[in-house]
């Protein structure tokens, strides 16, 4: 088939027809991207399919349709441009490449690095899907904490290398420079990067004493020092905690482990102490009853432990005083009030059957630990 003469005109050193086979290289490239990124993400889901239960090849493809669809169309373009012939400089030099041409294989090379970190991170991404859903099959796996806080960490670090790894590649290929050189002059340099990012490097550190140790996890109720907290984040540099006050609380890593560092979750009781003053008039028979029916009472809950201490502690001019002091077997802080409130209340009936008083000039107090 003989083709138009128009299409063999020149311009800028390509015919017609070398553009016209580019732009029809490009269209179907286009037009068939999203087929091929479709057909890429399920054999790969298919070759993974036994390790993968639990993730659905759609949460495959929502991760990996974009980034393959950048990769694939960079490769179209790069056939595209490939068909042309680039103009040579005024003065060529042999063995030299045309200056567009090698700006456009300069971007190429960018974009298909960027396109493959974006693949590698995604994947990334999909392993801990994984994982997670693998733990959350497995019970055991489910209940343990340093996967849930751990897992997040590993894949931020992992991410932050690809990355790294990623520019050394970019400043290698496309800009030329000698890596191997680079990272042997980092010697010096290293060491005043070090000291300027001391507070970061202790932050890094003090993360991973806080995986290796794990004097908390994601989800307890800390206090350490003037701050406390539910964690709901452990990261590189910070902790995130959610305050009592339901504000989003960030404290540097290393904050939380050169301090005192109270877990309330794992408490395995809460204490209650407090002092109730009775008025003069109420008799030592009264007060005997009031201490048997009350300390029967905190014995009888089901939360309550059996060292329930309620005593006749002192005589004072302002009336006599008994201390009370019990534990609460509960995490949950509502649980805790709760059973509070309630014993509250049958210690009040007690005294109120016995005819007890309440000195007027010192109310019962309630003193709580926190």
């Amino acid at each position: 088939m003989n083709e138009p003469p128009f299409l063999h005109r020149e311009l800028l050193g390509n015919e017609l027809l070398d553009y016209v086979w580019a732009l029809l290289v490009l269209a179907v490239g286009a037009g068939l991207n999203r087929v091929l990124s479709r057909l890429v993400s399920s054999g790969f889901f298919r070759l993974t399919k036994r390790y993968t239960a639990g993730v659905s090849e759609k949460e495959l493809h929502d991760l990996l349709i974009r980034p393959l669809g950048a990769l694939l169309l960079l490769i179209t373009v790069f056939v595209a441009f490939n068909l042309l012939r680039y103009p040579l400089p005024l003065v060529p030099k042999p063995g030299t490449e045309p200056w567009p041409k090698t700006a456009l294989l300069d971007l190429f090379h960018l974009g298909v690095i960027g396109a493959v970190v974006w693949v590698i991170l995604r994947l990334i991404d999909f392993a801990l899907l994984v994982v997670q859903r693998r733990a959350a099959l497995n019970a055991a796996a489910a209940a343990d904490r340093l996967d849930s806080q751990f897992l997040p960490f590993a894949k931020d670090l992992l991410k932050v290398f690809v990355v790294v790894i990623g520019l050394l590649v970019v400043m290698g290929k496309v800009f030329g420079v000698d890596v191997t050189a680079l990272i042997g002059g980092l010697g010096i340099g290293g060491l005043a990067i070090a000291f300027a990012a001391k507070e970061s490097l202790e932050n890094l550190l003090a993360s991973f004493t806080i995986f290796l140790d794990q004097p908390f996890g994601v989800g307890d109720l800390v206090t350490a020092g003037a701050v406390s907290g539910t964690v709901e984040k452990i990261g590189f540099r910070s902790t995130r905690l959610r305050t009592a006050e339901k504000s989003y609380l960030t404290v540097p890593n290393k904050s939380m482990i050169d301090k005192p560092l109270d877990n309330l979750s794992l408490r395995t009781a809460r204490r209650v102490g407090f002092t109730l003053t009775f008025d003069q008039r109420t008799t030592s028979a009264q007060l005997h009853a009031i201490i048997a029916g009350a300390v029967a009472a905190m014995q009888a809950h089901p939360l309550v432990t059996q060292d329930v201490q309620m005593k006749f502690n002192a005589l004072t001019t302002n009336g006599r005083e008994v201390t009370v002091q019990y534990f609460v077997e509960t995490s949950s802080y509502d649980e805790y009030l709760d059973t509070k409130e309630a014993l509250n209340y049958s210690i009040v009936e007690v005294v109120e059957k016995e005819g007890g008083l309440l000195a007027n000039n010192t109310p019962a107090a309630a003193v709580a630990s926190a």
